[in-house]
C-alpha cells in the first residue's frame, strides 16, 4: 500500500534516519510533521553547549567516507555538502610518536593504497603479508554471513596478532563499535571492501567542519520550506495504527496522522508500539544489543599537533580530531588547541568516573604528542553514550526489520534496521530514504553503491 500524495505524515525522530526520511517525504509532496524529543535535531549525530565548560561539543565525532552515497546525497539536497572537509590520507601514530601515512596513488584499484602500505613503519614485512593475504580473500566478494566472528576469520586466515591489533582492529571497531569477537564477518567485510578496495574515492573520509547541529538544523529547515513542520522538545508516547490512520500520543496529546515513519532507537519503538505492534517484531526487537562510544574532549593553552586527525595505536584512545584545525577552514591554530578522542565499544570505560577517563586519557595522549608535556588543560569533558549503537553482531540480520510493517501506514527507520549496512550515518539514511520509498510507493531517493574502479570492476 502507497500512501497518497499530501498526506499528513509524521516522522519519529530527528535524527539521520528522520531527517533523511522527512525531507525526501516532503520533496514528495507530504504534509510532514517530525517530532523530536530534544531542543535540537541531530539525534546521536548532534552537538550542543556543554554545561561544564560553556563550549558547543559534539556528543561524538562522526565521520563518513567516500562509499557514503546516500548520506553525500542528504548533504547535496540540503545544500550542505560544502561544510565536510575531505581527506585522503590516514595518519597511524605509534607510542612514542613516530607517525606512517596511509593514502592512495596513482595505481589502479585494488592497489591505489599499495606504495604507502609498504612504507608504513607500523607493520612488519610479515603483517603486510598477512594482510595482503587477507584483503586478497575479500576481493571476489562478501563472504556469506555464518555464526563465525571476524576474529576467527582473520586468524583462520593467518592475520598475525600485531596485524589485527594494529590494521583490522583500528579501522573496524572504529566503523561498527563492536570488538573483533563479537563483530559479523560479513559488515566487516563490506567496510574493507567498500571502502579500502574497491576505488581511490571510495576511502576518502569526511569530517564536518562545523558542529554536527549546525549541519543537520539545515534539515528542519528544509522541511518547513516546503510546508512541514519540525516539532522540538516534543515526544511521542505511544503510536496506534490502524486502516484508516495513525493515532499519535504527543506530550498527553491525540494527534491523527494518515502515515506515520519511526526513526527512533529499536528499544523506543518497543514501548511506543506495546499493545500495537506485531509479535513478530516485538520478538525481533528484543534481540538488539548495543555498544557505547565515548568521547574525550581536551582544551589546551597551546598548540600541541598540527595533524588534523589521526588513529592512535595500541593504547585505550582510538582516534584524534583536531577540531581547532577541522573547524578553522583547515588552517593554521589559534594560540591553543581542542583536541576530540575517541573510544569506540568502550565497554571497558563505562563504569569508570569521569576523572578517571580523563587522567588516563591524557597520560596516553602524551605518548603520541609530547608537546602536551609542556601545556596546561583548561578545560575538559567525558561524553559517553552508552547505547550509542546496535551491536553489529554474527547473523543480526535475522532480526533486523525492514521498513514495512504488518501495518499499511506504520513504517520504521533507523540505522538497526535492515539496510544492508551497518550502524553508520550511511545506514541511517540509507534507512530514511527506504522508508520514504516505501510509503510513497517509489524508488527514487536510495541511492546505488559507489561503483567500483580500476581491477575491481572485474569483481564488482
Amino acid at each position: 500500500m502507497s500512501i497518497p500524495n499530501n498526506s499528513k505524515v509524521a516522522v519519529i525522530g530527528g535524527g539521520l534516519a528522520g531527517l533523511s526520511a522527512g525531507c525526501a517525504l516532503a520533496d514528495a509532496g507530504m504534509q510532514v510533521t517530525l517530532f523530536e524529543r530534544r531542543p535540537y535535531l541531530g539525534g546521536r549525530a548532534s552537538s550542543y553547549e556543554h554545561p561544564g565548560t560553556n563550549e558547543t561539543v559534539d556528543n561524538c565525532q562522526h565521520v563518513l567516507l567516500g562509499c557514503c552515497t546516500n548520506l553525500i546525497d542528504l548533504y547535496k539536497r540540503l545544500g550542505v555538502e560544502d561544510q565536510i572537509r575531505w581527506y585522503d590520507r590516514l595518519n597511524f601514530i605509534e607510542p612514542g610518536g613516530r607517525t606512517s601515512v596511509l593514502g592512495s596513488s596513482f595505481l589502479p584499484a585494488p592497489f591505489h593504497s599499495t606504495p604507502s602500505f609498504m612504507r608504513a613503519k607500523f607493520l612488519s614485512i610479515g603483517d603486510k603479508d598477512a594482510i595482503a593475504r587477507g584483503l586478497l580473500a575479500l576481493m571476489p566478494g562478501l563472504p556469506k554471513e555464518t555464526e563465525e566472528d571476524f576474529l576467527s576469520w582473520l586468524e583462520r586466515h593467518g592475520q598475525t596478532p600485531r596485524a589485527i591489533q594494529r590494521f583490522w582492529e583500528p579501522v573496524l571497531v572504529s566503523a561498527l563499535n563492536e570488538s573483533l569477537d563479537r563483530m559479523s564477518v560479513h559488515y566487516a567485510a563490506q567496510v574493507f571492501r567498500e571502502s579500502f578496495l574497491k576505488s581511490a574515492v571510495a576511502g576518502r573520509m569526511g569530517v564536518p567542519s562545523v558542529p554536527l547541529s549546525e549541519l543537520y538544523s539545515v534539515a528542519g529547515d528544509y522541511i518547513r520550506k516546503r510546508g512541514g513542520e519540525v516539532l522540538l522538545r516534543s515526544s511521542v508516547e505511544s503510536v496506534r495504527s490502524s486502516e484508516a490512520g495513525v493515532e499519535l500520543v504527543v506530550t498527553g496529546k491525540l494527534i491523527t496522522f494518515d502515515a506515520v515513519v519511526s526513526a527512533v532507537p529499536f528499544d523506543v519503538v518497543a514501548k511506543m508500539l506495546a499493545g500495537d505492534g506485531s509479535t513478530v517484531l516485538q520478538q525481533k526487537l528484543k534481540r538488539f544489543e548495543t555498544s557505547p562510544i565515548t568521547g574525550i574532549h581536551f582544551w589546551f593553552d597551546r598548540v600541541v599537533t598540527d595533524l588534523p586527525h589521526a588513529v592512535l595505536l595500541d593504547r585505550t584512545i582510538q582516534w584524534m580530531f583536531n577540531k581547532s584545525v577541522l573547524q578553522n577552514g583547515g588552517g593554521k591554530q589559534g594560540g591553543g588547541s581542542y583536541l576530540e578522542l575517541v573510544v569506540s565499544s568502550s565497554k571497558t570505560l563505562v563504569e569508570k568516573s569521569k576523572q578517571e577517563i580523563l587522567d588516563l586519557a591524557l597520560s596516553e595522549l602524551k605518548e603520541f604528542f609530547p608537546e602536551i608535556n609542556n601545556a596546561q588543560v583548561v578545560k575538559s569533558t567525558v561524553i559517553k553514550e552508552i547505547k550509542a549503537t546496535y551491536s553489529a553482531l554474527p547473523m543480526s540480520d535475522e532480526y533486523r526489520p525492514s521498513a514495512v510493517t504488518d501495518s499499511p501506514r506504520l513504517f520504521l527507520a533507523g540505522d538497526w534496521t535492515a539496510t544492508g549496512w551497518p550502524a553508520t550515518m550511511e545506514g541511517a539514511v540509507r534507512s530514511g530514504y527506504k522508508a520514504a520509498d516505501a510509503l510513497v510507493g517509489s524508488h527514487s531517493n536510495l541511492k546505488a553503491d559507489l561503483p567500483a574502479s580500476g581491477l575491481m570492476r572485474i569483481f564488482g
